[in-house]
């Protein structure tokens, strides 16, 4: 399996991110799951429907998922690790805490979900809470939200490539 180097999940559509991630999910795997594993997946395992609405959708003047996903495998091999095609946004109270993060003018190397993590449980919600940045009932699901993050992309991942802009 390849791993990029680049950040490749921005050329991916919301669309074929989404359904990487689910494929992944219901292979459960013990190896990474590879693009070649995941077009497998769409040719023989999808379900009906999905299949279906996949074909008709061959007909419409934008690209399908699985075109896009030929395109990706022509780009990057078939071997390419399908975790790299996957694009998240943290949650825009994690954003808000994020950017706080980021923004310390005291850290000297760019920030990591590592790093969002500790500083959330050193009471970083609490004070952004306190300044009312955060409302109290949304600080509940900061903790959760980051470890989820970290388990699918690494403590050291930046944590500015969560941002969500809206």
């Amino acid at each position: 399996m390849i791993r990029n180097p680049i950040d490749i999940a921005t050329r991916v559509s919301p669309e074929l991110s989404g359904l990487i991630e689910t494929i992944i999910n219901q292979l459960e795997s013990d190896e990474p799951v590879t693009l070649a594993a995941v077009r497998s997946f769409i040719s023989n395992d999808l379900p009906g429907e999905i299949s279906e609405a996949e074909h008709l959708h061959h007909f419409d003047i934008d690209e399908s998922v699985v075109d896009e996903l030929d395109e990706l495998i022509e780009q990057f091999g078939e071997s390419a690790a399908a975790m790299d095609f996957i694009h998240a946004f943290a949650s825009e109270q994690l954003t808000r805490v994020i950017e706080e993060v980021v923004s310390d003018e005291n850290r000297e190397n760019p920030a990591t979900l590592e790093d969002v993590r500790e500083s959330i449980l050193d009471g970083l919600e609490g004070s952004l809470v306190g300044e009312g940045v955060l409302e109290e009932d949304e600080d509940d699901e900061l903790l959760p939200e980051i470890e989820d993050l970290i388990d699918r992309f690494g403590s050291n991942a930046l944590a500015e490539n969560f941002l969500r802009y809206e």
